[in-house]
């Protein structure tokens, strides 16, 4: 197959290791870098341009990055137009990618997670925070990434003047109850299809909450309980995500789902785990790209 890999850094080592995946199993793979295409788009033939060639491909890997959502997800998009495989689709990725959007969905599927609030106005700010239990409270940036833009408000003046300071940016974030007795943990479960193949606990650095090994966090293997794997799977699939990072904390009232992520590092869980996690995410493209073109046939 020809496989592409949707990547603005060929030299990261989640990009490399799909590529040595692909390559390993007999693929023709190559790295492509979403802002330097441009689309052809009609009714005929959809086409996605990278430099002076049309970009024929039989299947693709996101690994769009938060920065880049908006266009990323456009040429994915457009990928998918032309009948091209997608390994975590367009739409998957934009659910997962707004933080609100994706709390409504996990709350309209009725799956565990932390309390979480939005308010536009100014005027709702109080009672935003009353609404939360009261400080300490969690407060996102709905476009952060890897621990940035999140801040633990420990009293209720500190939450008024991050969510100050956030409106007066005219940002947008989420507030969420702080689960103390996580103790700035956290349990990543790496979910291929409709399996966790992968855990790994992160732990925060001394003095930080947040345990995005990002943001300086520790990592070691962790086998989860059979309510986690299922909550894990499910947030996946709330997405309608192939392959997603699903952060879960444990908390007295069970296991919550923090963030579904939906391009999951791959250095941190291959080397807690010790699995070849590229490989398994490169099989799973051929099991499902072959049938989805055997289907597309059947149906021409």
């Amino acid at each position: 197959m020809k496989i592409g890999i949707l990547s603005r850094g060929p030299e990261l080592y989640s990009t490399k290791r799909l590529v040595e995946a692909a390559e390993e199993r007999g693929h023709e793979v190559r790295v492509v870098d979403v802002l330097k295409c441009f689309m052809n788009i009609n009714s005929t033939k959809p086409e996605v341009h990278y430099n002076e060639e049309v970009l024929d491909f039989d299947a693709v890997v996101s690994r769009i990055g938060a920065s880049v959502t908006f266009y990323g997800t456009a040429s994915l998009r457009q990928f998918e137009m032309g009948g091209v495989y997608a390994l975590n689709g367009s739409l998957a990725v934009t659910r997962a990618r707004d933080k609100l959007r994706a709390h409504q969905i996990l709350s309209r599927k009725k799956l565990g997670m932390p309390l979480t609030g939005y308010a536009h106005s100014t005027k709702n700010t109080d009672d935003l925070i009353t609404m939360m239990g009261g400080a300490p409270l969690v407060i996102k940036l709905l476009e952060g990434a890897q621990g940035k833009g999140v801040i633990l408000a420990e009293t209720k003046k500190a939450a008024e003047s991050v969510i100050e300071a956030f409106r007066g940016l005219e940002a947008h974030f989420l507030v969420q109850e702080f689960i103390k007795e996580s103790a700035g943990s956290d349990i990543r479960c790496f979910v291929i299809g409709d399996k966790v193949i992968a855990a790994m606990m992160r732990k925060a650095q001394d003095g930080d909450f947040r345990s995005n090994l990002h943001a300086g966090g520790s990592a070691e293997k962790i086998k989860i309980t059979p309510a986690e794997r299922k909550l894990a799977v499910a947030g996946a699939k709330a997405m309608g995500l192939d392959v997603a990072g699903v952060d879960i904390v444990r908390s007295d009232r069970g296991p919550l789902i923090l963030e579904v992520n939906s391009s999951p590092g791959l250095e941190g869980i291959e080397r807690t785990s010790g699995k070849d996690i590229a490989g398994l995410m490169i099989e799973y493209v051929e099991k499902y790209a072959l049938s989805d073109k055997k289907s597309r046939a059947n149906k021409g």
